[in-house]
């Protein structure tokens, strides 16, 4: 994979990320997804396959995720989603997108409609989690956790063999990045891509976002046994045919 670069986007943030600069190309953007970074397999597979495909790419970490500077505490989605538009109009510029969210990365690329839905020619969703701040964790929170992250504005929450610090800002900024009341009326190829087992966020995110686009050019595909981030060499291949289809 190519050289992580770094973007001064303040006197005190920067911002890590990974390009390729194709000129008059369409460009593949990927979004991770909470607390996740570019080590993992999926940024390194999709580089490899616009590379290949005489495409540019770019894929960022959001401020507090992985080097990028800043400490996750402190963001929310408005934040990680200016990230995004920054690097967005600083690298890609003018050329077309085609938006690809793992996640959490889903609920950004939604908002990145509104600055750039004249660039954007197709959305490839992984494992989306749109608003998951509201339906997956503050709706299930106990009266106890509620009133412990009202009062110290913070609680550590345990998923599985992770634990996320899940800060009251962070809950009440996504009330206000809310997507699933939308409709894009844009005509482009969309398609979910969700694993039958994921235990981190039901399939029904992925058919709700289908839901926002008006477009008939939109598909859910299931993948039998596949988790909630389809990293495996046999699931990056399902998700690098799915974005070729997207392209194509």
């Amino acid at each position: 994979m190519a050289n992580f670069n770094y973007l001064k986007i303040t006197k005190t943030r920067k911002i890590r990320y990974i390009k390729h600069l194709r000129k008059n190309a369409t460009y593949v953007v990927f979004l991770h997804g909470f607390m996740s970074d570019l080590e993992g397999n999926k940024p390194k597979a999709f580089y490899s396959f616009a590379k290949k495909n005489n495409l540019g790419f770019l894929a960022l970490e959001y401020s507090g995720h992985g080097k990028s500077s800043g400490k996750f505490v402190n963001g929310n989605i408005s934040k990680w989603t200016r990230d995004a538009h920054i690097l967005i109009k600083k690298i890609v510029r003018k050329n077309k997108i085609i938006l690809v969210g793992s996640s959490m990365g889903s609920w950004i690329s939604l908002i990145l409609f509104k600055f750039f839905e004249r660039q954007i020619h197709g959305f490839l969703g992984i494992g989306s989690a749109p608003e998951f701040l509201k339906y997956l964790m503050w709706n299930k929170f106990t009266k106890k956790m509620k009133t412990e992250i009202n009062k110290k504005g913070i609680i550590n929450l345990k998923h599985g063999e992770y634990e996320y610090p899940i800060t009251h800002q962070l809950i009440k900024d996504g009330e206000k990045n809310k997507v699933l009341n939308k409709k894009i009326n844009k005509d482009l190829n969309v398609v979910m891509v969700h694993g039958s087992k994921d235990k981190s966020v039901p399939v029904i995110y992925s058919r709700k976002v289908l839901k926002v686009f008006k477009t008939k050019k939109k598909k859910l595909v299931i993948v039998k046994n596949g988790d909630h981030s389809l990293s495996s060499q046999k699931w990056l291949k399902i998700l690098k045919r799915e974005l070729k289809l997207i392209i194509n």
